[in-house]
């Protein structure tokens, strides 16, 4: 079990590899990822590209070797930002034994000697426990039966041919590693040539008592060779002999002295035999004997005899020959001792004497005579079988009958099936006999019947006998690679009938429609393998027919579970722009997939919903828009199988417009004919693309479009341009109307105060002062926190009632405190003041927000002062309509 390296740092990805790694080892190296990095890895060798796993973790080397030595990382993408790099991993592949050494036993052998060669190697520690295999060559010819366990390899003999480079190869058998030594060359030493051994006198005849001479000698010279000579196998004696070449022996004849002679010499590097001489020593032969042998206690017809005539002493060659009544049967030549024979199996004519005689050229010897009397055993029954139906089938009656054309009564008669005996019936007489049985299909098989009348069974030759049995309901078998059948998946059928006899054809269905057949001959089952489909769900069945009658199983049913496609999102809504408010409807449907399939609903990867479709097809999520809803949807399908992401799908929410702000500014505070009036309208609220509209009287001056901010429109006046103004903002999701703002265009007036309202002039304009400092050092101070106020006072000087008196009436002073505004024209020297009464808890939202000044409850005091100015607020008050007095 390999033991894996774990980083335990806090990164994004992990490359896994084992502590080490040998030669021939399968080697795992799994890059494992944290949740927010998508695995479309890659992984590195040496800061190069190995392989693109994509989606997988594991990246595998079948059979390590010193190639794969290197640095391993592995790379995938995180999902916020970047791709992100695994820790490096070293591999450094070892090897399992070191590299093998041939040891010899002699590296110079003499011819013929034996060499032990031997494979030395040392396994690593860690793999001490692996078993090796050894194997050997000569010039890359391997040695011996190949592979092998032993380090040994034993060459019983070696021969100057089998001079050459020796080599060995070791390997282990678990990771296929294998090393080879080096080379070493063994030179194999011949000795002395073989000697010639002569015989004298040659022509002479070799009778008992003749004198003979043997010579051995060698064709090289040598300081000191050693002769010996032999008599079939056994030492005579040996001579040594010194500068000479070869040495002799003699000896009178004796009968032992035929038979086959060689020598031997010996130079130092072997002995080397000589060819044999042979020699024989001439004797006449003496009387044979006739001796007669059988197999069989008795001697009957068809019965084996052997003769066999023997003289005990005599010359080779002998010629035998055998008679019968004096009637030659045959003549044998023997060239060794031990006498002749001949055989023949007897019939009724071979009754008589029998006699042999032996010759070897010096006159024929006559054996004496054996008598032989031959019995008639019975004769080879013959076994027949009868039916009265034209095919065996079960239950019919069957009748052997057995009988032999010779024989000697009385004979006794057996029947057998399959070696199992049936019956006996036994007769006087030369015939046959009969046995009647009922079949099963147990009789099936090879029947035979045997005769004998007390000198041995004769048996008949077989007859089979086959029962044809019809074949049973047959068991159709589904089986799959998992315990629910995918699409995909291979299904194999088996069809399989316990019982009947063979060959059987078996039939395979689908809904009835034959899919295939398979015939057996032998019997048993069939199988048919299918890839499955959508379509293959459904019921099946098989049948068996052996030509007798056809079976059907019983039918099995198969659902085959298909994979969800990739899923498809759709947007329904009221209209065609999704709006905020609208019901939205996200609609998931994978056209493909069995079911149930349960539905899940994104908005920027977060979870909306989870919806089950028990019977297939789609299903929806149903929510009401807000401006947060814009952005990147998904679905997912799953049934089990694979989940299956749908395409990502941008919804952008559209805002309708909010009731638009008209604001009407000029350059001085009394505007007149020719002054260059800006309309401004601006709707806070809404999506862009918004179209603007400004309206005189409902009659249109223009329009402009804008992505944000509003829209301008300016206008030089004419004295028809005083009365009431207003704008539309429209971005296609309704139009909406703004509040009328009405301008009068007059000319300005002489102050007709007298010196009353010079002092009251004058008190204001202190009050106006202080006023308009506080409300000038407020819209700065909220401008600083970066903010503006609700509503610029400054700024929207249309937003005052058009339609409130010139002049109100003042509440006690002791009530009510005094908020300022100053309004300075641009270029002029006229400050207009602006004097509202409030209660002091709505001071401050007074400021800052129109809306309030206009509240009805508020009086408001106008008062108008000449001074010289300078560059002040540039507030224009335009909602105050007539000059104050």
């Amino acid at each position: 079990m390999l033991l894996w390296v774990i980083l335990l740092v806090l990164a994004s990805l992990i490359l896994q590899a084992p502590l080490s790694v040998f030669e021939g080892d399968s080697v795992v190296l799994r890059c494992r990822a944290k949740a927010e990095v998508t695995l479309n890895t890659t992984i590195y060798k040496n800061e190069n590209v190995l392989a693109f796993l994509n989606k997988r973790t594991d990246f595998h080397i079948s059979h390590a070797s010193l190639k794969d030595n290197g640095a391993y990382r592995c790379t995938g993408y995180k999902e916020t930002c970047c791709l992100v790099s695994s820790n490096t991993v070293k591999i450094q592949v070892q090897e399992s034994f070191t590299r093998p050494v041939l040891r010899v036993s002699s590296f110079q052998p003499i011819s013929g000697s034996p060499v032990t060669l031997t494979c030395e190697t040392q396994l690593s520690l860690e793999r001490s426990d692996v078993p090796l295999q050894f194997c050997f060559f000569r010039n890359d010819q391997m040695l011996g039966s190949g592979w092998s366990l032993s380090p040994k390899f034993q060459i019983s003999a070696m021969w100057s041919k089998d001079s050459g480079s020796y080599w060995c190869k070791a390997a282990t058998m678990r990771y296929n590693t294998t090393s080879n030594s080096l080379r070493s060359w063994i030179q194999v030493l011949i000795p002395a040539s073989h000697p010639v051994l002569t015989l004298s006198p040659e022509k002479a005849l070799n009778f008992e008592g003749t004198k003979v001479t043997l010579h051995c000698e060698t064709q090289e010279d040598s300081l000191r060779t050693l002769y010996k000579f032999y008599h079939d196998g056994v030492p005579l004696r040996h001579k040594s002999v010194r500068c000479e070449k070869g040495a002799s022996i003699s000896f009178s004849l004796t009968t032992e002295h035929s038979g086959n002679y060689y020598c031997t010499a010996d130079n130092g590097h072997g002995a080397k035999p000589s060819e044999a001489v042979s020699l024989s020593v001439t004797v006449p032969v003496s009387r044979p004997v006739l001796t007669l042998s059988s197999a069989e206690d008795l001697i009957s017809e068809g019965a084996k005899v052997t003769l066999h005539c023997e003289a005990q002493r005599g010359s080779l060659p002998i010629v035998y020959q055998f008679h019968h009544e004096d009637a030659a049967l045959g003549n044998r030549s023997a060239h060794s001792a031990g006498g002749v024979s001949i055989s023949f199996s007897l019939t009724a004519e071979h009754s008589g004497n029998y006699y042999c005689t032996a010759d070897n050229g010096f006159g024929p010897q006559r054996s004496e005579a054996v008598s032989l009397s031959v019995t008639v055993p019975v004769s080879r029954p013959v076994l027949t079988l009868s039916s009265a139906e034209a095919v065996t089938f079960e239950g019919a009656t069957v009748t052997l009958y057995c009988e032999v054309q010779r024989g000697s009564p009385r004979i006794l008669y057996q029947f057998y099936h399959e070696d199992v005996t049936l019956g006996s019936n036994s007769t006087s007489s030369v015939g046959k006999v009969s046995f009647s049985f009922s079949l099963t299909a147990a009789h099936s098989g090879n029947y035979y019947c045997t005769a004998d009348n007390g000198f041995g069974p004769q048996r008949s030759e077989a007859v089979s006998l086959f029962v044809t049995v019809p074949v049973s309901r047959p068991i159709l078998t589904l089986r799959v690679p998992r315990a629910q059948a995918v699409v995909g998946d291979l299904l194999e059928l088996r069809c399989e009938a316990l019982r009947g006899s063979p060959p059987i054809m078996y039939w395979f269905y689908h809904e009835d429609v034959t899919l295939g057949s398979s015939s057996v001959p032998s019997g048993g089952e069939a199988s048919f393998n299918l890839s499955l489909t959508a379509e293959h769900s459904g019921n099946y069945s098989c049948e068996a027919n052996n030509g007798l009658v056809a079976q059907h199983s019983d039918t099995i049913s198969l659902s085959v579970i298909v994979p969800v496609s990739r899923p498809i999102l759709t947007f329904r809504a009221p209209r065609a722009q999704a709006v905020v408010g609208d019901l939205l409807e996200l609609h998931c449907e994978a056209l493909r997939g069995s079911s149930p399939i349960l539905y899940g609903f994104y908005h920027e990867d977060v979870t909306l919903g989870k919806i089950s479709a028990p019977s297939g097809g789609g299903a929806s999520f149903n929510f009401s828009l807000t401006t947060e809803h814009s952005g990147i949807y998904s679905c997912e399908a799953d049934n089990g199988l694979e989940a299956q992401r749908s395409e990502m799908v941008t919804l952008k929410v559209a805002v309708p417009v909010s009731r638009p702000v008209l604001t009407l500014r000029a350059p001085r505070a009394q505007v007149a004919v020719g002054d260059l009036l800006e309309l401004h309208c601006e709707a806070l609220r809404g999506s862009p693309l918004i179209l603007y509209r400004f309206y005189h009287e409902d009659v249109t001056l223009g329009n402009s479009s804008a992505l944000s901010g509003g829209a301008f429109f300016n206008l030089s006046l004419t004295a028809e341009h005083s009365g009431n103004y207003s704008c539309e903002a429209d971005n296609g999701l309704g139009a909406q109307r703004s509040e009328t703002v009405t301008l009068y265009l007059t000319g300005l007036t002489e102050n007709r105060s007298g010196p009353v309202a010079t002092g009251v002039t004058g008190g204001l304009l202190s009050l106006a002062g202080l006023a308009a400092g506080a409300l000038l050092l407020y819209c700065w101070l909220s401008r600083k926190a970066g903010r503006e106020p609700a509503s610029d006072p400054c700024r929207s000087p249309s937003d005052l009632d058009s339609q409130e008196p010139a002049y109100h009436n003042v509440p006690a002073w002791e009530e009510l405190q005094p908020v300022y505004s100053n309004v300075n024209p641009r270029g002029e020297n006229v400050v207009y003041s602006e004097v509202r009464i409030i209660r002091e808890k709505k001071k401050h939202a007074v400021a800052c927000n129109p809306r309030h000044l206009r509240n009805k409850g508020s009086p408001i005091i106008y008062s108008e002062v000449k001074v010289a100015s300078t560059p002040a607020s540039r507030c224009l008050l335009l909602a105050s309509s007539a000059p104050h007095r």
